[in-house]
């Protein structure tokens, strides 16, 4: 078991949608589960920094800075987790346009396991046929709707 500092990253368009990744596991023996943006906190790099970082790589977004951590939390895989380590993670709220991501960014794990992507609101997800991660994933979209305002986006 490792530890990892996370940044996740619920990306609303102007419908309460939130930009998720249908991941299948590095090896696909995972069950399908909705994630959204976001990764490991790299050496020297703060949690805003890796959000801001992550949202470019996952997606193709920029931004120049992300609203402060709705949530800061220590997480443990036999909690509400799917993972394969321990850690801490930060979770960030922000408003955008709506928009398709773009893959140049990707790891090629993230292309091996990421197998599709869509906007949902918290109904469809908590819905939907596969699980999403975290567990109350439905929950925390309800709970933290950004004003209606675009949040900080630079293009």
């Amino acid at each position: 078991m490792t530890f990892r500092a996370t940044a996740r990253v619920l990306l609303y368009d102007a419908d309460d949608r939130v930009l998720l990744f249908l991941n299948l596991g590095k090896n696909h023996d995972d069950p399908p589960r909705w994630i959204t943006p976001g990764g490991g906190v790299d050496p020297g790099e703060d949690f805003d920094a890796a959000a801001v970082r992550e949202l470019f790589e996952e997606t193709g977004l920029r931004v120049d800075a992300v609203p402060p951590a709705f949530l800061e939390e220590d997480f443990d895989p036999d909690q509400r987790w799917h993972a394969y380590e321990t850690g801490r993670w930060a979770w960030y709220a922000l408003r955008v346009e709506h928009f398709e991501p773009v893959q140049e960014g990707w790891t090629d794990d993230e292309r091996a396991e990421v197998v599709a992507w869509r906007w949902m609101s918290a109904d469809e997800v908590a819905a939907d046929e596969f699980e999403c991660e975290p567990a109350d994933l439905p929950d925390l979209v309800r709970a933290h709707v950004p004003p209606r305002r675009l949040s900080h986006l630079t293009e």
